[in-house]
């Protein structure tokens, strides 16, 4: 009876959330995920294409649009698409990870339908399940303002989408039979830049026009340090914030980061002109990889001249930390609305609780975890937002994870968090390990006010930024290391916290924050305003059949 009682609430719901969007514009994409034998960097393996394209095809919108997108399934394994960066307001049924979606079956499809709200920037998609993502499956995103809303910079002639990632020979299969083994992924192969090997992929330049290029990391575990040959960057946008703008000779992307820059092509009088070297390099890792790309002017020599553009030291963490805090908001302008991004005051904003969520590591039976404040996540069969949608009983229990590291004994766990609705939140990362982390939140930007080497303490807060600090949705911890985040949890729904290296996550390094108002634990009580309700074609699985 109550399952028939919330299909109507849901019919309902539905009717009017159509009646709200009816003047939207709607953006529809039908993709094809399927294998490919390709060769690349001069083996061959099986990849994930999308309608036979790697990467797979831009998904571009306007904030405001809805986005339909039909994905079918023809892998011989289930399959599921995020969406890293766009926060999918209200609606965490879109997510696409397996606490919020049953997966796409082989043979099947499925269609995710969501609004790109009140944000703009640069993102990516990807792969979600099952190591997948080392096979390909990525694609880029764009979303542009309203045209009401100008952008804080001349318009440019042409964009660019840059996908970089570290890329592995090994079949996915292999790599997670390897994990779950208990052994860590090897060394990569090599860096890719839009799925091509090195000098394979270029960009045509005009003489003296301006480019956008959009960069992401979409790697599997690697910081890659991005520069380009004689060109400098004007650093605009990172992950929906317009930043202050300064000109960069490289800059540290961290797994799961993007960021816009400017780059204006050269002019010669005489007309002389030569192809260029775009890097692509591995940073604090004990070994060397570099992925190259070129830049070519009409009627240029294929092949560029002169010194190679210098990398940072290897383990010149000093560089990295300052040009992380160089990178301020630019509080003067407007992004998705008119009113500049400033008009947001979140350093005045008392805070409701603070998390401090530490990464560690630990053995089971000889085999490698991940954890968050000692618990390593386990996925139940059916996914956490179903759970708590039709109120399934004893399986998930928020105060068992404890929200301080804990000198309890290392376990495996669900690990979700209650946060209130329009609640104010700090959160802590601590890193005490010696390898670089990044996490990621869905759902949100938060702000990123604070890092220090040490461990984490209240006297910390004196030097928060609490003015400009960027808005973006993924943080890089260095080693023995903290990072310090404010968010508004203005967005209801059950999000996922992860690492974004994805042995980590793979791994166990992950928790969620289940979202909601003050006596909405039952779904039914959710008004629409505060939360989409569950779509009509979810899919069903574990214990919703």
């Amino acid at each position: 009876m109550r399952y028939v009682l919330v299909e109507i609430l849901v019919l309902t719901s539905l009717v009017i959330l159509e009646l709200s969007n009816a003047f939207a514009p709607i953006v529809s994409y039908q993709w094809l995920v399927s294998y490919s034998q390709r060769s690349i960097l001069g083996g061959n393996k099986q990849i994930i294409v999308i309608n036979d394209m790697f990467p797979g095809p831009i998904l571009n919108a306007t904030s405001g649009d809805i986005i339909v997108v039909n994905i079918f399934n023809n892998l011989n394994e289930p399959f599921l698409m995020t969406w890293n960066g766009l926060q999918l307001r209200r609606n965490s049924w879109q997510d696409g990870v397996r606490g919020t979606n049953c997966p796409i079956l082989p043979g099947r499809n499925w269609t995710y339908r969501f609004q790109v709200k009140d944000q703009i920037g640069s993102y990516f998609y990807f792969p979600s399940l099952q190591l997948q993502k080392a096979a390909g499956g990525y694609g880029a995103i764009r979303v542009f303002g309203p045209e009401l809303v100008p952008i804080p910079f001349p318009q440019p002639d042409d964009e660019f989408d840059i996908l970089i990632g570290d890329w592995f020979y090994a079949d996915h299969n292999d790599m997670r039979a390897s994990l779950d083994t208990g052994l860590s992924l090897p060394t990569p192969d090599g860096i890719l830049f839009n799925g091509l090997g090195p000098e394979e992929a270029f960009f045509a330049f005009e003489p003296g026009k301006t480019y956008r290029l959009r960069i992401s990391n979409v790697g599997l575990k690697t910081c890659l340090n991005f520069r380009i040959q004689d060109h400098d960057m004007l650093l605009v946008e990172t992950e929906g914030s317009y930043v202050q703008q300064h000109v960069y000779s490289s800059l540290d992307i961290h797994v799961g980061q993007s960021y816009s820059v400017l780059v204006t092509a050269k002019t010669d009088p005489i007309g002389s002109y030569r192809s260029y070297y775009i890097f692509a390099s591995a940073r604090f890792t004990n070994f060397y990889l570099s992925g190259i790309a070129l830049i070519r002017y009409p009627n240029s020599p294929l092949d560029p001249v002169g010194p190679v553009p210098l990398a940072p030291g290897p383990w010149d963490y000093t560089s990295s930390v300052q040009q992380a805090q160089s990178i301020r908001r630019d509080l003067e302008v407007g992004a998705a609305r008119t009113n500049p991004q400033g008009s947001y005051h979140y350093g005045t904003i008392n805070i409701s609780r603070t998390l401090v969520l530490q990464n560690d590591v630990m053995l089971s039976s000889n085999k490698l975890r991940y954890t968050v404040n000692g618990v390593s996540f386990v996925n139940p069969t059916t996914p956490l937002k179903l759970i708590d949608h039709f109120q399934l009983q004893d399986a998930i229990i928020p105060d068992m994870f404890p929200i301080y590291p804990s000198n309890k004994t290392q376990r495996f766990g669900i690990s979700v968090v209650d946060i209130h609705y329009k609640d104010f939140v700090h959160i802590v990362f601590e890193n005490p390990l010696d390898e670089l982390q990044s996490w990621h939140i869905d759902g949100y930007n938060f702000f990123f006010v604070g890092m220090g080497f040490g461990a984490w303490s209240e006297s910390k807060r004196a030097g928060y930024n609490l003015l400009d600090a960027v808005s973006r949705s993924t943080v890089q911890v260095y080693p023995y290391s903290w990072a310090a985040i404010l968010l508004a949890m203005d967005n209801q729904g059950m999000w996922n916290v992860r690492s974004q290296k994805a042995e980590n996550w793979y791994l166990g390094q992950e928790l969620y924050l289940r979202v909601k108002g003050v006596g909405q634990e039952d779904p039914s009580n959710i008004s629409i305003r505060d939360e989409f309700p569950i779509p009509e074609n979810f899919i069903h699985c574990g214990q919703i059949l």
